[in-house]
């Protein structure tokens, strides 16, 4: 009985501990949508699926703060499920020699893309695009954590970014959480 009874908390606690573990999702599978790099063709794709914008992810392998958002923020359950709602989000290395095509047709390197097109020049950065290609919100850096990510995505949905800036949201949100 005693056997019975140790054998029941150690799966207890195992199925606990794999549930919490769990949680966490990997970002390339649940966060980003899969794409042929032809951000064109894609924009016609978020049209078509009634999104607000297309998230760029522009990262870099070597980046600590990449690193930081796709364990930390990117990887959670509830940023993946907003996100997948009302954007298609991609990544782009920096440095990446992928031919792909940008919003108007081009064809480049995603490193020419980011470099030259969008002028990135630290990652990480989040771009946010409406649905006919231009930029709306550009966000450098990784955020605080989940929250302030999910303020950025609230920033482009509620079209927020048409009255003020990500800054000042970010001020606005603060002050209202305070009281």
């Amino acid at each position: 009985m005693k056997f019975k009874i140790v054998i029941f908390i150690l799966m207890l606690i195992l199925g606990n501990s794999i549930v919490l573990a769990s949680e966490d999702r990997d970002p390339y599978q649940y966060f980003f949508n899969e794409t042929w790099g032809e951000l064109n063709e894609e924009l016609a794709n978020a049209r078509e699926q009634n999104k607000k914008a297309i998230l760029i992810f522009f990262e870099l392998d070597e980046c600590p703060f990449c690193h930081f958002m796709k364990d930390n923020v990117l990887n959670k359950p509830e940023v993946q499920a907003y996100f997948r709602k009302y954007f298609l989000s991609f990544p782009i290395d920096i440095e990446g020699d992928v031919e792909m095509v940008d919003f108007k047709g081009n064809t480049m390197t995603q490193k020419q893309f980011a470099t030259k097109v969008q002028r990135v020049r630290a990652t990480p950065v989040f771009a946010i695009f409406d649905l006919q290609g231009k930029r709306i919100a550009r966000y450098t850096g990784r955020t605080s954590g989940v929250e302030e990510f999910m303020w950025l995505g609230q920033y482009v949905v509620d079209e927020v970014f048409k009255k003020m800036s990500f800054t000042k949201y970010k001020r606005k949100m603060r002050k209202l959480k305070q009281s």
